[in-house]
């Protein structure tokens, strides 16, 4: 399918940056580019665009005024251009697809794309212009970082928060693992026991015990598997190595 692209940056030097990185993409096609934040809004409505580069910081409306002045109806996937981590959070609250930091990487900016590609597809096999991605919130050292399902290993249960491994930290939550259950993709996720749940893309082996099972995750942590959660797991491993 063909994308159509639409780039808002005030810096020239950016958006030629985005241009480059987007010619690697077949299906990619610039639809226009926009100076400042009032063309953008203008050029949403005229191109209709199916996915928006989208500069936080510009002159005559920043993106987040950008966002607010176009009809929904008119609203395209949106990329977050930023030189700060800080806007991550807001990115996320109005339903970005995603945010890459400039000047983008192209593992990073290929990544993103991909996550538009796969919205832009369940929009139009649903017809639906609202499918906002399950994000995780969680503080870090810096503060807030929003983790994507698919970057978590595993989540464990601890009183009435829980434990949310990713990217080799561990992070408490006020959630419990329960609410966060009914949260994550169920084709992703995985309950071993009741006290924990598993990205099923990190299960690589499954250990039988006379007490307890375990299922060996990527990162070399043993999970316990209850019984009664034994044959899924036994079922989601086979899949995996089919």
């Amino acid at each position: 399918m063909d994308i159509r692209v639409l780039i808002a940056d005030d810096e020239p030097l950016a958006r030629r940056g985005v241009i480059q990185l987007l010619e690697a993409h077949g299906d990619m096609r610039v639809a226009g580019e926009a100076r400042d934040g009032r063309e953008a809004v203008q050029l949403i409505r005229a191109l209709k665009p199916d996915l928006l580069f989208l500069d936080v910081q510009m002159p005559e409306n920043d993106g987040f005024n950008v966002l607010a002045r176009t009809p929904e109806a008119d609203l395209p996937l949106v990329i977050f251009l930023t030189a700060y981590e800080e806007f991550a959070a807001r990115a996320f609250d109005v339903e970005a697809v995603d945010y890459v930091v400039k000047p983008p990487a192209r593992g990073r900016f290929d990544r993103a794309l991909e996550r538009a590609r796969q919205r832009l597809l369940q929009r139009r096999s649903t017809g639906s212009t609202n499918t906002p991605p399950v994000m995780v919130r969680v503080d870090g050292p810096n503060g807030t970082i929003l983790l994507r399902p698919e970057e978590i290993d595993w989540v464990e249960a601890a009183n009435y928060c829980a434990v949310v491994h990713a990217r080799g930290v561990r992070f408490i939550i006020r959630e419990s693992l329960d609410a966060l259950e009914k949260r994550m993709p169920a084709s992703l996720f995985l309950r071993t026991h009741r006290s924990a749940l598993v990205n099923v893309a990190r299960m690589r082996a499954f250990l039988e015990a006379e007490e307890h099972d375990a299922v060996v995750l990527s990162c070399g942590t043993r999970v316990s598997v209850s019984r009664r959660r034994r044959r899924a797991v036994l079922e989601r491993i086979r899949d995996l190595s089919a």
